[in-house]
């Protein structure tokens, strides 16, 4: 008898799932049993898709710009893994952008064009998602947020609001689908070695504080942040709806 965090059988579709914390989540998956179908932008996933394979999972990837999609791009995005794997199970929204600038200087392009990859992309990306998961009467959507869903940060305005959003949308799709049988809920990762914190990282005096302020004394690896998600694509969260599931090292709670 397997164990609830068992995924055998599964099919999911992780979004910028070659690099950072997607590519942590979508080998998370993949150990749990999931068969995985990943979205990258620019970043090759010929290592991602090998390791998954090693694990003896299906991988297949396909390469998306989610700045300023619409819905036929959606659409075929998720009609994609479904069609590569059989059948869609857990859709992963990871992708996401930052951009850095002080509020007085941020042109509205950069505003948009974060809003567009952290907040238009999941929502569209799960509306399509949850088309086929209603009616089957069954599925996980795990939304990636951030501690910054709960708080403001430096000189990030876009991608905080952007990340108090996708919690709300978490909510609200909670209230609307949890009894047809499909889970909606986020993982609020704190700061993680990724791309998005390499200029924070390379930076001595704000690398210091920054961990000087995390319990745990050091920045999350991605693959730290496998756990919350294979605990709620699987049956081990089947009651968890509208959940925000932190991740950050004990950075909320200082």
């Amino acid at each position: 008898m397997g164990t609830p965090f068992d995924l055998t059988g599964r099919k999911a579709l992780v979004t910028g799932g070659a690099t950072g914390i997607g590519e942590g989540i979508a080998l998370g998956l993949a150990a749990a049993g999931a068969d995985i179908a990943l979205t990258y932008r620019s970043h090759a996933p010929g290592d991602t898709i090998a390791r998954i394979e090693a694990l003896g999972r299906q991988a297949h990837a396909v390469q998306a710009d989610f700045t300023g999609m619409d819905e036929g791009a959606a659409g075929e995005v998720v009609d994609f893994a479904a069609e590569a794997l059989g059948g869609l199970d857990i859709l992963v929204n990871n992708a996401g952008i930052i951009h850095r600038e002080d509020s007085v200087e941020m042109p509205l392009e950069e505003w948009r064009r974060v809003l567009s990859v952290n907040l238009d992309s999941v929502w569209l990306l799960s509306q399509a998602a949850g088309r086929r998961m209603v009616p089957q009467g069954s599925g996980k959507i795990v939304i990636v947020a951030s501690v910054l869903g709960s708080q403001g940060g430096l000189r990030v305005p876009a991608y905080a609001s952007s990340k108090h959003a996708v919690i709300g949308l978490t909510k609200a799709l909670c209230n609307e689908w949890a009894g047809t049988g499909v889970n909606v809920n986020a993982i609020a990762p704190g700061y993680t070695a990724t791309d998005n914190t390499q200029a924070l990282r390379d930076d001595p005096e704000r690398a210091k504080a920054l961990l000087e302020r995390i319990p745990a004394g050091r920045f999350a690896d991605p693959s730290e942040m496998a756990g919350a998600a294979v605990f709620l694509a699987s049956d081990a969260g089947s009651y968890c709806h509208g959940s925000v599931v932190t991740v950050d090292g004990g950075w909320l709670a200082r």
